[in-house]
């Protein structure tokens, strides 16, 4: 496979994860917890059909456990906190301070061995939070106390998915098959921890249904196997820029179906999250 293919395969990732918003909000009024396990169980049976497709299914052998725990506590702790935050807050806004994740994984690269953390990468985060608080306060009307758990879950989500990805590449290479025993992993978490807090509520819709079908296939789903793919053997520094461009197309997506209003305060907000992942990316782009 090529270089530049496969970061093109990378970036449908970022193009699936824009839908993730819109799909979560669709799949109410399913409790998070159950929601990873549908969606986890979806994700993974497709990638284990895949591996067994592609005569990959044995190099799951070979992967070491302590990769299998970490890929799985990723994947079930961001998710978690990201479907929780949804139903606590407004889509658009958690959804956009979620993805302040591109920015976080930028800034905390930067600590790594062999990195050096510069004036670009600061600036970009002040910039980044500044959009974000510019949602929390919608734009001057003040803080909205029933939504502040919300907002605080968007952020630790982000937080968690940025740790995730900054730390995997101080785990080592697996096989893109690996992250299907990531999503069963996720799935069987999930499903113990819903029996004993939640209670078992499934969408009574078709539309519901759909969502949460759409969640496991796409963003829960083939996002995490072609990411996969692109990180390793694609451009990464693109693919971590046009990561960037998340936040944007998800509130345009919630936009346009309705789920949020236009408003010239989202759009700022969107500019400045993502204007502040461009400052701190090209500071690491940099000699």
């Amino acid at each position: 496979m090529t270089r530049i293919r496969a970061t093109a395969i990378g970036f449908i990732a970022v193009l699936l994860w824009s839908l993730l918003a819109l799909f979560t909000v669709g799949s109410q009024p399913t409790p998070p917890l159950l929601l990873n396990t549908i969606c986890f169980g979806i994700g993974g049976t497709v990638g284990l059909i895949w591996a067994i497709s592609t005569g990959t299914l044995s190099q799951l052998r070979n992967v070491n456990p302590r990769v299998y725990l970490f890929g799985t506590l990723g994947l079930f702790g961001y998710h978690l906190l990201y479907f929780s935050a949804l139903r606590l807050a407004p889509a658009a806004e958690a959804g956009l301070i979620a993805y302040l994740w591109p920015l976080l994984i930028v800034v905390f690269s930067g600590l790594l061995p062999g990195e050096r953390l510069r004036a670009g990468h600061v600036i970009g985060a002040i910039v980044g939070f500044c959009g974000a608080a510019l949602i929390i306060s919608g734009g001057g009307a003040g803080l909205s106390a029933d939504n502040l758990p919300g907002y605080g879950l968007a952020l630790v989500a982000a937080v968690t998915w940025a740790t995730y990805s900054v730390l995997s590449r101080r785990v080592g290479d697996a096989p893109t098959a690996s992250v299907a025993v990531f999503c069963l992993g996720s799935a069987l978490l999930s499903l113990p921890l819903h029996l004993l807090f939640e209670q078992t509520i499934l969408p009574t819709t078709t539309l519901g249904w759909a969502a949460i079908t759409g969640l496991g296939l796409g963003p829960v789903g083939l996002a995490f196997y072609v990411w996969d793919i692109g990180v390793k053997q694609g451009d990464i520094q693109l693919l971590g820029t046009s990561s960037y461009a998340a936040p944007l197309l998800s509130t345009l997506v919630l936009v346009v179906f309705g789920v949020a209003a236009p408003s010239m305060t989202l759009l700022w907000a969107a500019l400045l999250v993502t204007g502040g992942a461009l400052i701190a990316a090209r500071a690491s782009f940099k000699p």
